[in-house]
């Protein structure tokens, strides 16, 4: 099994910063993409920032240029730093990795979520 770890949440002004981190635990060959989702009240579940093993980046339009995802191969962590916060940035920020495990086995796992609130 893979544990993923969450830190970083909390309630920030708008126009402030967050750093959110992910940290991945247990049998992991290999891990394939990072990101991270958001979730608010009464909508889906949205992609946010992803990042390959080899670096690659793909963010939600709406955060281009305020958001920056980053990985730790060596650590199996993620980061996900957040600044010009906005109230509609507000949301459960989900950790999510697609990770190996044996030559059979690839799954996804995910975080338990950790609430950013964004307000004045």
């Amino acid at each position: 099994q893979v544990q993923l770890v969450e830190s970083g949440g909390g309630l920030v002004q708008p126009g402030g910063s967050l750093r959110l981190s992910c940290s991945a635990s247990g049998r992991i060959r290999a891990i394939y993409t990072m990101g991270w989702y958001r979730q608010a009240p009464g909508k889906e579940r949205d992609l946010v920032a992803v990042i390959t093993s080899g670096g690659d980046t793909n963010y939600l339009d709406t955060v281009k240029g305020r958001f920056t995802i980053s990985r730790d191969n060596a650590k199996n962590t993620v980061v996900l730093q957040m600044s010009s916060l906005k109230p509609e940035d507000t949301a459960v920020y989900y950790c999510n990795a697609d990770v190996l495990m044996s030559s059979f086995r690839r799954d996804v796992y995910w975080g338990q979520g950790t609430q950013v609130t964004v307000s004045s």
